[in-house]
This record gives C-alpha cells, structure tokens and sequence, in this order.
C-alpha cells in the first residue's frame, strides 16, 4: 500500500484547564488523514491527554470563529452556528491554522492545535495508516481533569503519607516491590 505526504501533522498544546494555565505546556503531535472527522480527531485528543470520563461537551473553535462540535451531545442547546463534528472532515484545515479545542465547558481544557506547514506519511511516521488520529510525540507532566492527586481525593484532605520505607507498601511482584525485597 502506498500512500504519499497526504496526511495532516496537528501539535496540541494544553494552555489550562481547571481554572490555572499550565506552563510549560504539556503537549501531543497528532497524525491525521484529512477523511478524519473532527468528533475522531476530539476523541484522539481526549485519551492522549488521559481522559478517562469522557461524558463531557467539547468544542473546536477555527481561526475563522466557525464552531465544532457533536451536534447530537448538546440536545439542541449547541451554541448558534455550531457546525456537526461528526460531519466535518479535518480536511477543512489548512497548513499553519491555528485553532482551539475545549473539553469540559465547566472545566474548560483548553488547547492550541496549530496544523504543521508539511503533510505526512504515515508509514514514515507510524508504520502503518491507522484508522483514526493518533499521537506520535508528546512531552510534559498532563494533569487529572478533575484535580485529583489520588483515589479518593475529596479537594480538601492532606495528602496521604508516603510508605517510611520506599515501595514496601506494594505486593512483592516485582524484586525492588513489598516488604522484604528480592535479591
């Protein structure tokens, strides 16, 4: 199979979230055919930036003000003009565009996507041709989309105590795991 520099390179930027800007920007570089659709190229964001309850709106927002989004998530109440994410294709970018993606509109994760100057190949990149977007380099620290720094983080109790002796609260799987380590 063959198949030339068609597709897109797309850096995303993580610009805040939660109500703080994240600086450095933590970030992903997203291969994408322009037949994908941009409700596809959300949900690729949305596990690279480790999303895990996705039941939250999102929005593109183009560099010409044109909106995106699922029509169908919103029950009528999208914001006017808003145009179908499942519809539109990501060939509707063009090289260098700059826009925004948010998910979760009381959160509010915002994103910079700016599209590469050059086209791809994804067997260059990949090895393959997938069948949705996927990330192909990334950096930085992502934080939980609902702040929480551990399971059952309430917002407002001290952080729990480290083990006094490194990993010895852990079963002794691994040789350096547990109690008394191995070897």
């Amino acid at each position: 199979m063959i198949v030339a520099r068609t597709w897109l390179s797309i850096r995303v930027e993580l610009v805040s979230g939660h109500g703080a800007d994240l600086w450095p920007r933590p970030g992903r570089v997203f291969a994408a055919a322009r037949s994908h659709s941009f409700a596809q190229f959300a949900a690729a964001i949305d596990l690279a930036f480790g999303r895990w309850d996705l039941a939250h709106l999102h929005l593109f927002t183009l560099s010409d003000g044109a909106r995106v989004s699922p029509l169908d998530w919103w029950d009528g109440e999208a914001p006017d003009g808003t145009v179908d994410g499942h519809a539109i294709k990501l060939s509707r970018l063009q090289a260098g565009e700059q826009f925004a993606y948010v998910f979760d509109m009381g959160d509010d994760w915002a994103h910079l996507c700016t599209v590469a100057e050059r086209r791809i190949d994804p067997l260059d990149e990949l090895g393959e041709a997938p069948d949705r977007p996927v990330p192909y380099w990334g950096w930085g620290s992502l934080p939980d989309q609902h702040a929480r720094r551990w399971d059952g983080d309430d917002g407002e109790s001290p952080m729990p105590k480290r083990p006094a002796r490194g990993l010895s609260d852990l079963p002794p799987i691994l040789p350096w795991w547990g109690e008394r380590r191995r070897g």
